[in-house]
């Protein structure tokens, strides 16, 4: 049987959940990602307002779809990170509130708790997002970083963490880490870590987007077979990276996607240099059954176009696995 493929509506907040419906059912997918901002999941409705998440399903219901996950990554990410002015523009009101940096994570915190709440009503088993880090700044060890300084990190996220993983365990519902740059975990050391930080509790796993690690040089068909049993969500992304030197590096150049300076740059599914053949079949050893969402970004396609393509590459790149060897019929 295959995967269920969704749309992660993160990147179309600006459709309505009904504009947006219609068209992803036209497109060919199976469901949406609910993302927790613009008007496709708000979480102070959900428990707020009775009928709120009925409402959403409807919907969702009326053009053939179905959801899965919802994710939080913009309100997550003000969970462990050093609070600054960036943060405003990606954070609903009561979030910011008056900008306070201890203010905004505790706010943070408290509204991931409810996100948990909120997918339990909505009838969903995960909720995928970012953890942000209070380390990230120190990625490059100059002036020279201690180990203690990493240390003090990786404590501060599972502090604030931990209480939130409480919700989602009393919620029966996970939490899925976009391994991500300028996350607590951003490759597979730093995931490793992170999960040690944790005491490997199982609330705590990994959304899994191979587009984050192949530019970096991180092996991401092997992170499949290490978390294998952590992957609690995956994104179908992709990306291309030069094979010969450009003037902005990996760390970007400070230069804006779709700059022809840079070493990489996000493309629509099957036009970068992932190789999902690959990322299918470590998926089909590891067990992983759940959905296949399309995160659709490239900086030269119409997003339309691409959102189409990108479900007509995943369907045909999906393939279930085997229990039987190919060779079962001649054995006695």
């Amino acid at each position: 049987m295959s995967r269920p493929i969704t749309l992660f509506t993160g990147q179309w907040a600006d459709l309505s959940l009904d504009v947006l419906a219609e068209k992803a059912a036209a497109w060919g997918y199976d469901g949406l990602e609910l993302a927790c901002w613009g008007d496709h999941f708000e979480v102070d409705r959900a428990l707020a307002e009775p009928d709120y998440c009925q409402s959403r399903l409807d919907i969702l219901a009326g053009h053939g779809l179905q959801v899965h996950s919802i994710s939080a990554h913009l309100v997550g990410q003000a969970v462990c990170d050093i609070i600054d002015a960036r943060h405003e523009a990606i954070l609903p009101p009561h979030v910011w509130g008056d900008g306070d940096p201890v203010g905004v994570n505790e706010r943070a915190a408290a509204e991931m708790m409810d996100t948990a709440r909120a997918a339990q009503k909505l009838g969903v088993k995960v909720v995928n997002g970012f953890t942000g880090s209070s380390i990230w700044h120190m990625l490059y060890s100059f002036p020279p970083v201690s180990g203690d300084l990493i240390d003090a990190g990786f404590r501060d996220f599972a502090d604030k963490w931990n209480p939130i993983l409480d919700v989602f365990d009393e919620t029966g519902v996970r939490f899925g880490l976009e391994v991500h740059p300028t996350e607590i975990a951003f490759d597979i050391a730093s995931a490793e870590r992170a999960l040690d930080a944790l005491d490997n509790r199982e609330a705590f796993g990994f959304n899994y987007d191979p587009s984050h690690l192949g530019y970096q040089g991180v092996d991401y068909v092997g992170f499949i077979h290490k978390f294998s049993t952590r992957i609690y969500h995956v994104h179908m992304k992709d990306v291309w990276w030069s094979p010969v030197a450009t003037e902005a590096g990996i760390f970007g150049g400070h230069t804006e996607f779709g700059d022809i300076r840079r070493h990489w740059d996000f493309r629509s599914l099957g036009r970068g240099c992932i190789d999902f053949e690959e990322i299918i079949r470590a998926l089909n050893r590891s067990g992983y059954r759940g959905p296949l969402s399309v995160e659709w970004e490239d900086i030269g396609m119409d997003r339309e176009h691409g959102a189409e393509e990108a479900c007509d590459f995943v369907r045909a790149v999906d393939f279930p696995g085997s229990d039987l060897a190919f060779d079962a019929a001649f054995s006695e």
